[in-house]
């Protein structure tokens, strides 16, 4: 009978949430809400600003656009329902909206996935083709044309939601007990299927198996971009092409960084060798941080985007009747 009722169908899970401790909650609630919202109005403000300024509307400024609206999208299937539990304390979550969130999560980090492979081939016919020692300018524009570019993002996106379909369909087919508590603060793949109930060996080889093929497929495509390029930059004799190089490739290459050593962390390891507390670190980082920084280092550093910026704002001085 105790067996029967273990095996009851769920409605709903918990989620433990990021702390226990009631005098946490508040600070922590401040500090996401502020994160949150650099992250919406810097994500938002970079696609703005690729749209309204046409001298952005280049392939790599193409990609980055699509890597802001997936940073928005997959940071906002998770901040919110974090923020609403460490403001109201209410940590339950229906089984549909757990699936749903993890559907959503799952398919926007995997296109971010394939993006930044997409911007890798980018800077490599930037560096290779255009600044190598033999340029050969007219031929970037032959080879990241439009259809190309469109193509990548749609291959992209396809590819993320077939990724999440698998691992959420995988996850959700097993059974799960009553009162299932999720040792995390939203419905991860590894926190909810390690509560099932029944056999999961078979879910456990599939997701390492999928979810690294996805990450080192995409990990090679960039791991041989960048090899050609760090061949090309020792081939390169003079110190500004060397300098105008680094400043190309440098704001990707920090981006791949931060992303792929947290993922890697995160999925190429067993659910049952899963530290939830480690998880936890590492998912705030990726699922908050690196979407809210990614505005950043991508615009710091960049007279483009700063160029673009300056005009956007003496276009709205002007609107607004602001000037002298």
């Amino acid at each position: 009978m105790s067996s029967l009722e273990n095996t009851t169908e769920v409605t709903q899970f918990i989620l433990l949430g990021l702390t226990s401790s009631p005098e946490l909650q508040i600070p922590l609630f401040l500090m996401f809400t502020l994160i949150y919202l650099i992250n919406v109005l810097g994500n938002l403000g970079m696609i703005v600003l690729i749209f309204l300024d046409s001298c952005l509307h280049t392939p790599m400024y193409f990609f980055l656009s699509n890597l802001s609206l997936v940073d928005l999208c997959y940071s906002s299937a998770v901040t919110p329902t974090v923020l609403v539990s460490l403001l109201t304390g209410n940590s339950v979550i229906s089984y549909n909206a757990c699936a749903a969130q993890m559907f959503i999560f799952a398919a926007f980090v995997t296109v971010e996935n394939f993006l930044l492979a997409s911007m890798a081939y980018d800077r490599y016919v930037v560096v290779v083709v255009v600044m190598c020692p033999v340029c050969k300018p007219l031929h970037y524009t032959t080879t990241m044309t439009t259809g190309r570019c469109a193509c990548l993002a749609t291959v992209s996106y396809l590819c993320g939601f077939i990724n999440s379909s698998i691992h959420t369909g995988n996850t959700f087919r097993l059974s799960f007990c009553v009162f299932s508590v999720v040792h995390h603060f939203f419905c991860d793949v590894p926190a909810v299927m390690v509560l099932s109930c029944s056999d999961r060996h078979v879910s456990e080889m599939v997701l390492v198996f999928v979810a690294t093929f996805v990450i080192f497929f995409a990990f090679l495509v960039i791991l041989t971009s960048y090899l050609f390029i760090f061949v090309t930059i020792l081939k390169m004799h003079s110190a500004e092409g060397y300098q105008k190089t680094l400043s190309t490739c440098a704001s990707h290459f920090t981006a791949v960084s931060i992303f792929y050593g947290t993922i890697i962390f995160m999925y190429a390891q067993p659910t049952s060798s899963h530290s939830m507390d480690a998880d936890k670190v590492a998912s705030v980082f990726y699922t908050m941080i690196i979407s809210m920084l990614s505005p950043l280092v991508y615009s710091v550093r960049n007279k483009e985007v700063k160029r673009a910026f300056k005009k956007i704002v003496e276009k709205a001085k002007l609107f607004l009747g602001l000037t002298s």
